[in-house]
């Protein structure tokens, strides 16, 4: 006989029974309980040679905890926590807790990710109930408004703890900055959010710093690049990426002196092309790519001054703003050539924040700072779960040996 005769009716809200999302739960819970009981089984086995007086052990399983519903991604997942009994006496009672199934825990990490997505693509938080029940099922418990609001205040205790973190035992030999504006506003009109990415000696590329501040204010990227020394990282970067009009410049001289400067390739071909009309910003383009993409510094530089003598005469204002960084454009010559596509341009900051500018544009009104430095923190380290190391790993140590590149290629030292 079956355990329930009763006939299922369709759901009148039209949620459907989906046997595949089911066998996907079933096989999510026999998961889960083998982990749990996997460990149990090593607590036991851990107290097993403790006995009592009259020899019975002191530590046994004692039924299981009521059974909750962990919302995943899959949807609602029961489970079943066993418990233990402690017969030993004294008030240090031994307790079994799974380390994948914490206390209170209602919600998969996935889920509480899920969150601030729906926030931040638009979707208000009286409209949470009906957004999350879409994509989860009609079960979706505990995912109220007020979810969203305790979430905030979270993502600004991550963000205040994350930026006291200890760089002490860090190298980084690549450093990106940027000051980016996006939308919705921060509390003041001119205010941008300050983003330092590094790379380190592994290669590894990582958020170091992310602070509100003025673009081309010099002093708030001193007290940014300061922030970092105050934190432990005392050696100066081997070279730094970044946008040619940031106060940026002006501090890191004065902060980490003996890093080099690279001219991101990305914004300069922009505002060298911003000079020029359209009927011919796609020629002077490629002539721009030739510029960069050639093979040697040499070759470059053949490029270059084509440029200047091409467009020099009728569009003597676009190519000034080539000329002036000219020596900046071209100093990743001097840096392991399979390194160039990463320190040409600071596009692991720009391609981050165009899906932050994707995701905080639909957000209406102008954020107050906490909001909006919370809202763009939970973004980029939601990114940098992604992003690539950098390629020819092998060449760091070298370049911390200080071992000469030219042209991208090491440089054989000859004996004295």
């Amino acid at each position: 006989m079956p355990e329930n005769t009763i006939t299922q009716l369709p759901d009148p809200l039209g949620f459907s029974s989906d046997p595949f999302t089911d066998v996907l739960r079933d096989g999510a819970r026999k998961l889960i309980e083998q982990a749990i009981h996997a460990e149990l089984a090593t607590l036991l086995n851990a107290f097993s040679e403790e006995r009592l007086t009259d020899g019975r052990a002191r530590l046994v399983r004692h039924g299981h905890l009521p059974e909750r519903e962990v919302m995943t991604g899959i949807g609602p997942v029961p489970v079943k926590v066993p418990r233990v009994r402690d017969r030993g006496a004294g008030e240090d009672k031994i307790t079994f807790t799974p380390s994948i199934l914490p206390r209170y825990l209602r919600k998969a990490k996935s889920v509480e990710d899920l969150l601030p997505w729906l926030y931040l693509k638009g979707v208000s938080t009286g409209d949470f109930t009906e957004a999350l029940e879409a994509l989860l099922g009609p079960n979706a418990k505990g995912l109220s408004a007020k979810t969203i609001t305790r979430l905030k205040a979270d993502w600004w205790k991550n963000y205040e703890a994350w930026q006291k973190r200890d760089l002490g035992n860090r190298r980084f030999l690549y450093i990106w900055a940027d000051g980016v504006y996006f939308k919705p506003r921060m509390a003041e009109e001119k205010q941008c959010v300050l983003v330092i990415v590094g790379a380190d000696e592994y290669g590894r590329k990582e958020l170091l710093a992310m602070t509100d501040g003025f673009r081309e204010s010099t002093q708030s990227w001193r007290e940014v690049l300061l922030d970092l020394k105050r934190r432990g990282l005392k050696q100066d970067p081997k070279l730094a990426i970044g946008d040619g009009a940031l106060g940026f410049w002006t501090a890191l001289r004065e902060v980490f002196a003996t890093t080099r400067e690279q001219r991101c390739w990305v914004h300069k071909t922009m505002n060298v092309l911003n000079a020029m009309p359209k009927s011919i910003q796609a020629k002077a383009k490629g002539h721009l790519h030739d510029i960069w993409q050639a093979e040697t510094k040499a070759k470059a530089n053949l490029a270059f001054d084509f440029f200047v003598e091409n467009y020099g005469v009728k569009w003597d204002k676009a190519v000034a703003k080539l000329v002036k960084d000219r020596d900046a454009l071209l100093t990743f010559y001097d840096y392991p050539a399979e390194h160039w596509k990463h320190i040409r341009t600071s596009n692991p900051i720009e391609s981050t924040f165009a899906t932050v500018r994707h995701r905080t544009k639909r957000t209406k009104g102008c954020l107050s700072r906490k909001t909006g430095l919370a809202m763009a923190f939970k973004l980029m380290m939601s990114a940098q779960k992604k992003w690539r190391k950098l390629d020819g790993q092998n060449r760091l140590p070298e370049i911390i040996q200080g071992i000469e590149f030219r042209d991208g290629i090491r440089q054989l030292q000859t004996a004295a």
